[in-house]
């Protein structure tokens, strides 16, 4: 019986630290996403910006309107933000990551866009993601945001 106790602390002690490690790994690849897409807008980039959405028809964008499709995220980015001063410096604050599975994640953060009065004034928010691994990665495949 103690042979019988021990074996199962010992295995659910592992898979609890497997878990842990796989939730630890998927929350710095998510981070990795996060980051890449602060970088590339403060590059001026809104298409490598973009990279980290999925490349779909799914994929959505919540704000004033909803926009459904990878290509129409892109034109609404495009659209709202057509010249480098409109762009401002994006600073991402992530909140919570929250695993959804092996395979989906959802993120609650917060951005701002420190910006010139000719560019808009400061502007800022909170966000709501769903993201998907895929074979390229983590990718955004819904994404709500509140400014």
């Amino acid at each position: 019986m103690i042979k019988y106790l021990v074996f199962t602390i010992v295995k659910y002690l592992s898979i609890a630290i497997l878990f842990g490690a796989r939730a630890a790994a998927q929350d710095r690849e998510i981070r990795a996403v996060l980051e890449k897409q602060q970088d590339d807008w403060n590059r001026g980039d809104v298409r490598a910006f973009m990279e980290g959405y999925e490349a779909s028809e799914a994929t959505t964008f919540v704000g004033a309107a909803v926009n459904r499709g990878s290509a129409a995220v892109l034109a609404h980015y495009l659209k709202r933000y057509p010249a480098r001063d409109q762009m401002g410096k994006l600073t991402f604050t992530v909140i919570e990551i929250r695993p959804l599975g092996t395979e989906h994640a959802s993120v609650i953060g917060m951005f701002h866009m420190k910006r010139s009065a000719e560019g808009g004034g400061n502007k800022g928010g909170i966000f709501t993601l769903v993201l998907r691994k895929t074979a390229a990665g983590w990718k955004i495949i819904l994404d709500h945001t509140n400014p």
